[in-house]
């Protein structure tokens, strides 16, 4: 049995915290498959799922609420965290930034366990308005791999504990 990382990502960088987040689990002993949310056609067989979503305008990306909305009855039943990227800066690991709106809404309607925000990447070659005319001034990657990991340990005692009863 074995923990599912999907993410919802436009510009990468969240795919990049999703394959951090699988690392880290798979060096805590999980078994990780990872894939982005418009992949997966279904959790049965999975212990946990960690579902990640970048932020835009302080809404996070369509794919992960699709996701979760198609998916609340089993995500209901089995252990489930939320992951944000956004912050293009370092707030994120200075501080708990706490599930925008529209994330808290959905985290209830699954009673999803935990959530964190991760610092999000930038880059300066970005295309499309906004993110374009943001890449000028703000460009750059604020994802921290050691806020990454020490994530993970806090919440793999309870996936662990999830995959060995077979929840």
């Amino acid at each position: 049995m074995s923990v599912l990382v999907t993410y919802a990502s436009k510009r990468g960088g969240t795919k990049g915290l999703a394959e951090m987040v699988a690392d880290d689990l798979k060096k805590e002993g999980l078994t990780v498959d990872i894939l982005p949310t418009r992949q997966v056609k279904g959790v049965d067989g999975y212990n946990a799922v960690i579902v990640g979503g970048a932020l835009y305008a302080f809404r996070w990306h369509r794919d992960a609420k699709r996701f979760v909305k198609r998916h609340t009855k089993d995500l209901r039943r089995i252990p489930t965290f939320f992951f944000s990227s956004g912050p293009l800066d370092d707030s994120a690991t200075k501080k708990d930034i706490p599930p925008v709106k529209g994330v808290q809404a959905l985290m209830a309607r699954v009673g999803a366990r935990g959530h964190v925000t991760f610092g999000g990447r930038l880059t300066p070659d970005a295309k499309g308005f906004p993110a374009s005319a943001m890449a000028k001034k703000n460009s750059g990657d604020w994802r921290d791999e050691e806020h990454v990991k020490q994530w993970v340990i806090s919440i793999s005692p309870e996936l662990r504990a999830g995959v060995t009863q077979g929840v």
